[in-house]
């Protein structure tokens, strides 16, 4: 019942912001940022007009990357800062799927329809794996589907919508969690390196699989310590133990592999070049030649990186084009990006804060073992505070700090809020915890009593109201004026930056 009303939510939401997305694309005209824009090489059919004006807000700032790659290839030099899963994904749909519209709609508005059709999959997808990966950690049903909730009005929300990685990203890193927690090892290392093909930070996720094994090897070193069960019970820990490890390795494996690939295909591209200019399209020379962008010429001296004693494109590209390093970003000039991003800063602090707070021994030890060894197998009290959420809690920090002192800061919202669901986590406990609407359950009283009210519609928002699906946040929502502050913060932060990347960024402003 809890899974099907999350993904509901997830479908309203969905729904709802493509919809606010088209009705701000027409109404706002675009911004004219200085961002990537290649020229379209085919002629508008039909349908393009309409397309456009439905889904033309999905295709901003480095959505055009991920739209050029799809229908072209990785020709530019600073492309492959995207990596390959998702273009593919949107080339199949757009190549099979929406194949039979080739007639009425050119091969960029086929890519646009594929994007807002995938992205809205893949985000009720990981509305649903979150889900169960909360159920599964926190072992509490109303604070795994209260986090669901939050994470279907994620202030990443533009960035689970529009032409980018997150959204895939996002399913395949709860999904493979799910799985990891389920003790399926190898399927969770497949899907795991399939979040790698998708976004480089996927490479992070390689600890998951080598912290739970080493956990449960500890678990069986106990037990065959204290020599319960015999010889024979000490080689089925052994075996049990070896097994961990073995699959640990080939997950891990799995979680590297596509980086190197892909990284390997950089290198073959740029430092082995076999393509000539005149094999190129002169638009896509001239925008080149404009904006400063490199092409694999086989005719051209080779690119400085190529000579690396590790020659990592990845790497260079961030250093190069996007200035990205340790510290580089703490300027005057970028005070307002720091303030853009000072929400989930400050909640992802706070969480870290509360966690490491109640469960200081526990950290000690390195969440490896809870008190005595022999408890470790039991279920743990449930909740965010539980032991379970240890190793959660460790990426997304690490994640936190790498998103603050070396990226560019803004982009630490959408980085946290599609790779972790710590933020929802705690977010759902702080609402649980410090709501006296939720903890003594007045929210089904209130509504109730609204609903018995006769009086008309007073207002042209009742009657919008009236459509919301019905769940424990949207209630919340609905009577946000009897909350305490701390909620009426944490549900504004939601809500606006949820509304707000869809007015600004689908525009071409800037946001996170």
């Amino acid at each position: 019942m809890e899974l099907r009303t999350a993904v509901r939510f997830a479908v309203f939401s969905r729904a709802l912001g493509l919809a606010l997305q088209a009705v701000f694309n027409v109404i706002i005209p675009d911004h004219g940022a200085d961002a990537f824009r290649p020229p379209r090489t085919e002629a508008p059919l039909f349908l393009d007009p309409l397309v456009e004006m439905l889904f033309g807000g999905l295709s901003r700032w480095d959505a055009e990357h991920y739209l050029f790659i799809a229908e072209h290839g990785y020709l530019y030099e600073h492309n492959f800062a995207f990596f390959p899963l998702f273009p593919l994904c949107l080339r199949a749909v757009s190549g099979s799927l929406l194949w039979p519209l080739a007639g009425w709609l050119s091969g960029h508005g086929r890519l646009l329809v594929a994007v807002a059709l995938l992205n809205s999959i893949f985000t009720v997808l990981a509305t649903a794996a979150l889900y169960g990966l909360s159920c599964r950690v926190l072992q509490e049903r109303r604070l795994a589907l209260l986090s669901s909730l939050l994470f279907c009005l994620t202030p990443a929300n533009v960035f689970l919508a529009a032409g980018y990685s997150e959204s895939l990203f996002a399913v395949l890193v709860f999904g493979g969690l799910w799985l990891l927690e389920g003790s399926r090892l190898l399927a969770a290392g497949v899907v795991l390196g399939l979040a790698t093909a998708a976004r480089a930070n996927g490479l992070v996720n390689a600890g998951f699989l080598l912290y739970l094994p080493l956990q449960r090897a500890l678990a069986n070193a106990f037990a065959i310590s204290r020599g319960a069960g015999g010889p024979a019970r000490s080689h089925h820990y052994f075996s049990l133990t070896l097994s961990c490890l073995l699959t640990a390795t080939f997950g891990t494996t799995c979680i590297v592999l596509p980086f190197a690939a892909f990284q390997y295909y950089g290198y073959r591209t740029f430092c082995t070049p076999s393509l000539q200019l005149n094999q190129v399209s002169p638009a896509f020379l001239d925008l080149a030649q404009t904006k400063g962008y490199r092409v694999p010429d086989a005719g051209a001296p080779l690119p400085i990186w190529c000579s690396s004693h590790l020659p990592l494109l990845y790497s260079y590209i961030q250093d190069v084009y996007w200035d990205v390093g340790f510290l580089r970003y703490f300027q005057l000039k970028q005070m307002p990006n720091f303030l853009l991003a000072l929400p989930v800063v400050v909640l992802a602090a706070a969480a870290t804060w509360s966690y490491v707070s109640a469960n200081w021994t526990l950290c000690l030890r390195l969440g490896l073992w809870v008190g005595e060894l022999k408890k470790q197998a039991d279920t743990p009290t449930p909740g965010f505070h539980n032991p379970r959420v240890f190793v959660y809690l460790v990426h997304f920090t690490f994640l936190l700090g790498f998103s603050v002192f070396c990226m560019h800061v803004q982009v630490a919202t959408r980085f946290l809020a599609s790779s972790s669901p710590v933020l929802y986590w705690f977010s759902a406990h702080l609402l649980l915890h410090y709501e006296p609407l939720l903890q003594e359950d007045r929210l089904s009283a209130l509504s109730e009593g609204q609903m018995e009210q006769k009086h008309q519609w007073s207002s042209p928002l009742d009657l919008v109201l009236k459509f919301l699906p019905q769940n424990l946040l949207t209630r919340l929502l609905l009577h946000c004026w009897a909350c305490v502050p701390l909620t009426r913060w944490l549900l504004g932060y939601f809500i606006s930056y949820w509304l707000l990347g869809l007015l600004l960024h689908c525009n071409f402003l800037p946001w996170t």
